[in-house]
């Protein structure tokens, strides 16, 4: 990206709830990125969905709230079309001072997963399914936008509405064109199920871009949307009555030679399929907490809602929690329905992928894929019920121990603990608000 034209640039990386954390600076500071000129501290990267630091956390006083060193990433500079100065966000990653990568840094968490898969000759692809609610949120409670063509607020759900999609044709016009200046591969839009509700498709690609363009595009879409008088939220739950936010992920695997591993040349796929899959499955209960960061998240995970409930998977089933997709044997691939749309798409990826590379590495088997109703069957192992069972299946797992490093289980379990006593704490009309800034 051409940065001579830049008034401002912003220098931010992930925090663990999917925040940007950083800095404004002057463009011409942009050179001296490379040079680890930039700092903040350690400690900024765990704050809570309010951005206050966790109690008790040994990043903050125990250690003098140290700094770390602030590196960019291979993405470089993007532009940031949702703002009316000509600025760029360059994407940053988190290092300690001797060098080594920060691993309370999700960006970081999901190259040390990424890692294990490279030490084998290995590489991951993956592609992200994005929902998002448009709303009104001036008011005490979310309120569904204005139709720009009728002036009225949307009413009623429209599923796969070609009409829908062309009311709000200056947002996805604006949307698509910053999703290309930010080199961002979006695909097909379909209106969706909820009030409001819209999915959009990103590529097939290299699992750490796939994490970086999630990342991107979440900004992307509320920064377009206030542009156009309304708000986008990726919230699981804005409204009791209407469908829920969800992100799906795709994944495969390809060896030295660019072979597919899961492919063996039919629909059933291969053993590697199978043991991840079987991974996936032994630590989906333990993972709840990462696809379900969030009070409200478990308002989405209810039977008859289209997100999954149970460790399940099957072939061509939309009620499993792990989809075997059809279509070309040579795209064999894994779908992970479970993700809420207000997750950390690091930290979602890596233990998603560090799940199943667990699978693989013990030559786990699954039980036989189910048929049907997935929601009708009964004995399935069931993900955690509520905010407060996710975080202690999660802190206690032995398979999160394998998946994810200590650093990163600490943190998460610490910043979702404070959460957790800070909205028991805090009016219940006062949650979504939170929630909706937040995710």
């Amino acid at each position: 990206m051409d940065l001579s034209a830049l008034r401002t640039i912003r220098i931010a990386a992930c925090d663990l709830n999917g925040q940007m954390r950083g800095k404004r600076l002057p463009a011409g500071l942009a050179d001296k990125l490379g040079e680890g000129a930039a700092r903040m501290p350690l400690s900024v990267l765990n704050v809570d969905i309010w951005g206050r630091d966790i109690e008790d956390s040994p990043l903050v006083f125990e250690t003098g709230d140290a700094d770390g060193i602030l590196m960019p990433t291979e993405r470089g500079a993007v532009p940031m079309p949702w703002l009316a100065t000509p600025s760029a966000l360059v994407p940053m990653t988190m290092m300690l001072e001797d060098g080594r990568p920060f691993l309370g840094d999700p960006r970081q968490v999901l190259s040390h997963v990424m890692q294990r898969y490279s030490d084998r000759g290995w590489s991951v692809s993956a592609a992200t399914e994005l929902e998002f609610i448009l709303i009104d949120d001036g008011g005490a409670q979310p309120l569904p936008p204005i139709d720009p063509l009728t002036g009225r607020a949307l009413d009623q759900q429209s599923v796969l509405s070609i009409a829908e999609l062309d009311a709000y044709d200056a947002f996805f016009t604006d949307l698509y064109d910053g999703a290309e200046a930010m080199d961002i591969p979006a695909q097909d839009a379909i209106s969706e199920a909820g009030l409001g509700q819209f999915e959009i498709n990103l590529i097939h690609q290299d699992a750490m871009r796939a994490a970086d363009d999630t990342w991107l595009f979440k900004a992307l879409v509320k920064g377009i949307a206030r542009k156009h008088g309304f708000a986008a939220t990726f919230m699981a739950k804005p409204y009791d009555a209407e469908a829920g936010n969800g992100m799906h992920v795709h994944f495969s695997v390809t060896d030295e030679t660019g072979a597919n591993i899961f492919d063996n040349g039919g629909p059933e796929g291969t053993p590697a399929l199978h043991s991840a899959v079987a991974g996936c499955l032994a630590a989906m209960r333990d993972s709840t907490l990462v696809f379900a960061p969030h009070g409200n998240s478990y308002a989405r995970l209810v039977p008859g809602a289209h997100a999954p409930t149970s460790a399940a998977w099957a072939y061509e089933n939309r009620t499993a929690a792990i989809r075997i997709p059809g279509g070309n044997h040579k795209a064999r691939r894994i779908e992970h329905r479970v993700s809420g749309g207000d997750i950390n798409p690091y930290l979602m990826l890596a233990t998603v992928l560090g799940a199943a590379l667990v699978g693989i590495e013990d030559a786990m088997t699954p039980p036989p894929p189910s048929d049907g109703n997935i929601y009708e069957i009964e004995g399935l192992p069931q993900l955690a019920s509520d905010w407060g069972e996710a975080i202690d299946l999660f802190e206690n797992s032995p398979l999160i121990a394998r998946i994810l490093p200590p650093m990163a289980i600490r943190n998460l379990v610490m910043t979702k603990r404070q959460e957790l006593a800070g909205f028991t704490a805090k009016p219940q009309d006062s949650h979504w608000l939170s929630w909706l800034e937040s995710v």
